[in-house]
């Protein structure tokens, strides 16, 4: 995780992002260290990445790199905005003993594209990561990647849209509406007993969500789910 300690909206690279409405830099702070020490309560160990001042969007960690297995595929961003992100990433990995590392060629935003289940590492690509990326994941990790197409601009990385509830079983939930037809078909085909969420839950970014297999932690707002 990374503390939002220089966070804000400066520019817009987003349909949720507006300069014009300011940051509550308080808040954000308190909001971040409760989710912190859910993590821990629930027994998980998180490791901290520093931030800096001239990179807001750090806050939003899981686009930096993949890792499964030990073996870290590096981001490399979309927007100039965020570029620098992608090499305090990779340092951090590098002063923490990882030696596994792929630096990309082609556009890809981390987990906010990459989703890991037990059988696949599912891709999004549309409005972010390249499709070139998922050959490239599927080169680096050995695993069969799956592309899916994202249609709604609100829901521009995987992750918006679609949540891995529990690798092993290959339990997801999604929102239908965020996919183009073909890749609805494909999701249904592949997960056909998925947790389908509606659009006020998929508007209130519930499926922008965590799960370890026994707990899930999501917005409040996000009721249905």
């Amino acid at each position: 995780m990374c503390p939002p300690a220089h966070f804000r909206v400066t520019y817009s690279i987003n349909p949720w992002m507006d300069p014009s409405k300011p940051v509550d830099l308080p808040l954000a702070l308190a909001q971040w260290e409760v989710l912190r020490d859910r993590y821990r309560a629930l027994g998980h160990t998180v490791s901290l990445l520093e931030p800096q001042p001239d990179l807001p969007d750090m806050v939003y960690a899981a686009n930096g790199a993949t890792v499964i297995d030990g073996r870290v595929l590096g981001a490399r961003f979309a927007h100039p905005e965020r570029t620098r992100e992608a090499e305090a990433h990779l340092a951090w990995f590098r002063a923490r003993g990882f030696t596994d590392i792929h630096e990309p060629a082609h556009i890809n935003e981390g987990e906010g594209d990459f989703a890991v289940t037990g059988s696949y590492i599912l891709a999004g690509r549309g409005f972010r990561s390249s499709p070139l990326s998922h050959d490239e994941a599927q080169e680096f990790f050995g695993r069969p990647v799956i592309g899916l197409d994202l249609v709604d601009p609100r829901y521009y990385h995987l992750d918006t849209a679609l949540c891995v509830l529990d690798d092993a079983a290959d339990d997801v939930m999604y929102y239908p509406g965020a996919f183009s037809p073909g890749s609805r078909a494909v999701l249904a085909r592949l997960f056909p007993d998925a947790l389908i969420a509606g659009e006020p839950d998929a508007a209130a970014l519930g499926l922008n969500a965590v799960s370890d297999g026994r707990h899930v932690l999501l917005p409040q707002a996000a009721a249905g789910l």
